[in-house]
């Protein structure tokens, strides 16, 4: 055990406080959806022209 002992009260402040400054989850499948619409909207642009 370490030195420091936290009490239910005292853990569930910590778990809040990381979720907090967590990042929002990661969605991979957004992403390549996002990249993917950028690449058609750019080659569309570009035979457009």
């Amino acid at each position: 055990m370490g030195k420091y002992q936290l009490d239910n009260k005292g853990k569930m402040a910590v778990t809040k406080f990381h979720e907090k400054k967590k990042p929002a989850q990661f969605d991979k499948k957004q992403q390549l959806e996002k990249i993917r619409a950028a690449y058609l909207k750019k080659k569309q642009e570009k035979t457009d022209e």
